[in-house]
């Protein structure tokens, strides 16, 4: 299948599928790092830190970073922004088009039970989704199972610099709240500076 069909199928359908935002797809994303090659699971944490750290929302920012890598393993530069293109409008496309559905038909259905109640059993579903989604950041960020399955050495499977910059973080974090910004910007230059 051409890179650029596959690339517009499969965001489409995230997008289709992935209610509650950015960190919802991530499952979808992780799908399909398994089915092509021109998206690394390895690199995973890369794309999530690049779409945090960028103006914009996650959800499109990772599909813009993942359709230009995809691109760009294809032809170059100018495949990439191509791909980042093609993924970033497949994915927002299907939102657009419920939206302009909805709102010829939300006089109507504004005071249902039934939609009520849909939300209502999709808002367990998406906090479900999100938590997996934290769950697998954090193991890909702070452990290093690929390391365990050459070495067999326990002591292989902790990154201690990511775990002690984890827990410095979440512990300085509760106790002073600060704009994600403050967080982010130290993070990456401890990152840069430790080689992490």
């Amino acid at each position: 299948m051409n890179v650029f069909l596959a690339l517009f199928f499969e965001f489409f359908k995230t997008g289709l599928f992935a209610v509650g935002g950015g960190l919802a797809t991530l499952p979808f994303l992780y799908n399909i790092a398994e089915k092509y090659t021109w998206l690394d699971a390895a690199n995973m944490s890369d794309m999530i830190a690049v779409s945090e750290s960028t103006p914009g929302p996650i959800g499109v920012n990772m599909a813009t970073y993942c359709g230009y890598n995809a691109g760009y393993t294809l032809g170059g530069v100018a495949s990439g922004i191509v791909g980042g293109i093609v993924a970033t409008l497949a994915l927002v496309l299907p939102s657009v088009i419920v939206i302009l559905i909805i709102a010829r038909v939300l006089d109507k259905f504004k005071n249902s039970t039934l939609v009520d109640n849909a939300f209502k059993g999709l808002r367990p579903a998406v906090c479900g989704l999100i938590a997996a989604a934290a769950l697998s950041v954090f193991l890909s960020a702070c452990f290093n199972i690929d390391a365990f399955d050459k070495t067999s050495d326990i002591a292989s499977v902790f990154d201690i610099k990511a775990l002690i910059l984890f827990v410095i973080i979440f512990v300085f974090n509760r106790k002073v709240k600060l704009h994600p910004i403050f967080v982010i910007i130290p993070s990456a230059i401890v990152g840069i500076l430790l080689k992490m």
